[in-house]
C-alpha cells in the first residue's frame, strides 16, 4: 500500500515501518497508545466501536484480517487477536494490513473530528516517539 496522499498518512506509514515488519510488539504498542488516547476522551466503547468498524472495512482487502471480538474488548486482550493474526501470515502481509487498519482507523476518525485533530491525537499518543524518531520540532510543526 502506498499511504502518499495526505500527510498523516505518511506520516502513519513511516512511523510502522520505523517499527519494522517484524516486531511485533512495537506495532502493538503503537496500537495500545493510540487506544489509550482516544478512550480518554471517548470512552472505551467509542474506541471499541471505531476499531470494530476499521475492522471491517479492512477485511475487504484482508478478508483473514480478525481483530475484534466480544471478549477481546478488555485493555489486557484487546489487541491480542491482531497478534494471532501475525503468526498466519508473512511479515509483509501482516504489515499492509496493519497499515490499512490504521489508514482506515484514522480515516474514521478524520470524518467525525476533522484532519487537525486526529494529527494532534496521533502526536499526542506517539508524543516520545515522534520526538525521539523526528525531532523535537515536529510535534510543533503540526
Amino acid at each position: 500500500m502506498q499511504a502518499d496522499y495526505l500527510p498523516r498518512h505518511r506520516f502513519i506509514e513511516e512511523r510502522l515501518k520505523g517499527c519494522g515488519d517484524n516486531d511485533v510488539d512495537s506495532i502493538i504498542l503503537l496500537w495500545e497508545l493510540i487506544a489509550e488516547e482516544i478512550i480518554s476522551i471517548i470512552g472505551e466503547g467509542g474506541f471499541n466501536s471505531l476499531y470494530e468498524r476499521s475492522e471491517f472495512l479492512t477485511q475487504k482487502t484482508f478478508p483473514w484480517l480478525v481483530v475484534t471480538s466480544s471478549s477481546s474488548k478488555q485493555a489486557d486482550e484487546r489487541f491480542s487477536l491482531l497478534r494471532l493474526c501475525r503468526e498466519k501470515q508473512t511479515s509483509a502481509e501482516w504489515f499492509e494490513a496493519n497499515l490499512k487498519l490504521l489508514l482506515t482507523f484514522t480515516d474514521i476518525l478524520v470524518m467525525l473530528i476533522g484532519e487537525q485533530l486526529t494529527i494532534r491525537i496521533l502526536i499526542s499518543a506517539w508524543e516520545n516517539d515522534t520526538e525521539a524518531t523526528y525531532g523535537a520540532g515536529f510535534t510543533n510543526e503540526h
